[in-house]
């Protein structure tokens, strides 16, 4: 895998998704929400593919969207369908996703990125838009949400939804990546020292209320829990973001904690995949392949003690029942 980066300044430059097209309840962009047409491609590696994971079991649409889950290891080809039956997905029946994406456009020569959802009638790649996806799953597949459903994106919260988001993607979710991967040290140091600072900014927000806005479970909670799930096993070592491992600080340990006991979050996360996808695909960084043996993983099993500042995780609704069978994640530890 190829790492992009600018060769005078060292930063990483994370290409802009192409692909952005709306699936939504009128179908303004010529695509409208309909059970059983769209196929969610994700891979369980990758913390922007784990947000619409979450959101897809929070809001009850396993029957109307199905996913593939892409192998967590690449290649030059792009993500793989190598974990079902002779290698291909078994529904859009092809072998790369990249086959979705020429199929929407047969000179696109980018980036293959998940989450990536596909038109199964054509075959064709509608959307890689990784933000607007799980806004639009939050908001536009009323029709299809299940009975208790939570609201994720409430209409009186957006503005503070949207700037909290806005600060965790630049200084967290996109901070670990420009850390990682960063080629020069001045790159390196900033990318560290905006992501300890926020991180900083957010335990002392989260001392004293246990979900990030309001008293429920939002959109913003989903975004940083899927940075934080991996940052003791990847970005803690791989990305060299070692002031502190999570496990290390008292007040995000236990809130990320709380949400992986959560209904619809823990069950989502495969630790497997998100190790040997992040130390044997970027090579660049970890050139040996070597895939650690550790953290220990125990610890996300272990009372967190976030009930105490009150908060209703799913608001007025219920939690989701178990996943489907065939997207059960194997127990790993």
């Amino acid at each position: 895998m190829t790492i992009p980066t600018d060769p005078e300044t060292g930063e990483f430059k994370r290409s802009p998704n192409r692909f952005t097209a709306r699936i939504t309840a009128g179908g303004a962009d010529g695509w409208p929400v309909e059970a059983g047409r769209y196929r969610l491609v994700v891979s369980r590696a990758c913390p922007w593919a784990s947000r619409a994971l979450v959101v897809r079991r929070l809001m009850g649409l396993e029957e109307a969207l199905s996913v593939a889950i892409a192998d967590p290891i690449q290649d030059d080809r792009s993500w793989r369908f190598t974990l079902d039956p002779g290698g291909r997905d078994p529904v859009l029946g092809i072998e790369f996703l990249g086959e979705a994406y020429r199929a929407a456009d047969p000179e696109y020569d980018g980036g293959i990125s998940v989450p990536a959802i596909v038109d199964i009638p054509s075959g064709k790649l509608v959307t890689n838009d990784y933000p607007q996806i799980t806004l639009d799953l939050d908001t536009e597949w009323g029709r299809y949400y299940r009975d208790g459903a939570p609201d994720l994106y409430p209409e009186k919260r957006r503005d503070e939804i949207d700037a909290i988001n806005r600060a965790v993607h630049r200084d967290v979710n996109a901070a670990v990546y420009e850390a990682g991967f960063a080629t020069k040290q001045s790159a390196y140091d900033d990318a560290y020292r905006r992501l300890f600072a926020r991180l900083d900014e957010l335990s002392d927000r989260l001392a004293g209320q246990r979900y990030l806005v309001g008293d429920t479970i939002t959109e913003a909670d989903i975004r940083l829990f899927t940075t934080l799930v991996r940052f003791d096993p990847v970005y803690h070592g791989h990305f060299k973001c070692n002031r502190n491992k999570l496990s290390e600080m008292p007040v995000l340990w236990a809130y990320a904690r709380d949400l992986f006991q959560t209904p619809g979050f823990g069950d989502t996360v495969d630790f497997d995949h998100i190790k040997r996808h992040y130390y044997q695909v970027h090579e660049q960084v970890n050139p040996t392949r070597i895939v650690p043996n550790g953290p220990d993983l125990a610890g996300w099993a272990q009372p967190h003690g976030r009930a105490d500042l009150g908060g209703r995780p799913f608001g007025d609704g219920t939690p989701p029942g178990p996943p489907p069978r065939d997207e059960v994640v194997p127990p790993q530890w």
